[in-house]
């Protein structure tokens, strides 16, 4: 058996560098996700009618489309309106390009 102890001071410090490491993988793996760039064909984007130009919005399956609308004025997109693309938070922070167009479409207030 041996008799050698681990002190209770170098434990607590283990356990707070731990804790302390969550939030950084966290932001890394957000990070990541949010690089990532929406693909047209994703099953979500296609049920929401997303296109990555508005001019190409098929306009008999939409009607209540209007040709100001697009990615870049609406209140899901996290980007400012001068951002060639950003973020969308219908699609799971995925980049999606300011022209972009999708059914879920809101007008950012302001």
């Amino acid at each position: 058996m041996n008799d050698r102890t681990v002190p209770r001071r170098k434990i607590l410090k283990g356990a707070v560098a731990s804790l302390a490491a969550i939030p950084i993988v966290a932001l890394i793996g957000e990070a990541e996700a949010a690089a990532t760039k929406l693909d047209p064909n994703d099953p979500q984007a296609k049920g929401l009618g997303f296109v990555t130009d508005n001019g190409q919005v098929d306009k008999k399956a939409n009607p209540n489309f209007k040709p100001d609308q697009q990615c870049s004025n609406c209140v899901q997109y996290q980007g400012k309106a001068a951002d060639a693309e950003a973020p969308c938070t219908i699609f799971m922070s995925k980049i999606v390009p300011a022209k972009g167009w999708c059914k879920v479409w809101a007008k950012k207030p302001g």
